[in-house]
């Protein structure tokens, strides 16, 4: 069994010999690997939908690792007990849905490892965990056809408040495709301070903001080269 290389750098960050509940399980390949390759010792799948934790099941029959793993029809966290699990997965969700997962689970900044890959709302993300006592340990970054994926190790505790640059692109600097992400967000800031300064109704904290982000992702570019 191989995993997607999204979810590859999901699994490299899960720490060895955990007890998993990966979010949003869908077809339970993240679980099912890292069982397969005895890196944790139990998973949980959870998912909202029937169908998608149906297939989990069968694939965790198929590969042989059904009797180390559980599966929850739940939103989110909800039937997730804290002590039953030690990490914590949720990739390929919104930054605003993980958020919502994270603040009707307080308990996940309690000793607990979580891996988090949003798709969307990054820096709206990154803010939330900031000021709600999650500090990000480490980001890598994972390359999947002609996208890039951020994926980070967040645990409880106080994280130093993050610039605006940073709140867009992260503070890690050491991947190999850091430089191309960097580019990315720059690309993504440049077009959302073109839309505000070609709006008929300018909002001038909103250009100053994203002026500051994209001066500050210019400097990250110059010393990562």
């Amino acid at each position: 069994m191989e995993l997607t290389p999204r979810l590859k750098a999901v699994a490299d960050q899960v720490p060895d010999g955990a007890r998993l509940v990966d979010v949003g399980a869908d077809h339970g390949y993240l679980p099912v690997w890292l069982l397969l390759n005895w890196r944790i010792r139990r998973a949980i799948a959870s998912d909202l939908r029937q169908g998608p934790l149906d297939n989990a099941r069968e694939n965790a029959r198929f590969y042989g690792v059904s009797e180390r793993m559980d599966f929850r029809l739940c939103d989110g966290l909800a039937d997730i007990h804290p002590d039953e699990v030690t990490a914590v997965t949720i990739a390929g969700m919104g930054g605003e849905t993980i958020a919502a997962i994270l603040a009707a689970a307080p308990w996940t900044k309690e000793g607990k490892t979580l891996v988090l890959q949003p798709m969307t709302s990054l820096p709206e993300l990154r803010l939330w965990l900031q000021q709600h006592g999650y500090a990000i340990e480490s980001e890598s970054i994972a390359r999947e056809g002609d996208k890039l994926y951020s994926i980070w190790t967040v645990q409880g505790g106080e994280m130093s408040p993050l610039t605006l640059a940073e709140l867009w692109a992260g503070r890690q600097s050491g991947d190999p495709l850091r430089g191309e992400y960097l580019d990315h967000i720059l690309s993504k800031v440049t077009r959302a301070l073109e839309g505000q300064r070609a709006a008929q109704r300018k909002d001038e904290a909103a250009i100053a903001r994203l002026e500051e982000a994209a001066a500050g992702l210019k400097a990250m570019k110059e010393g990562s080269t």
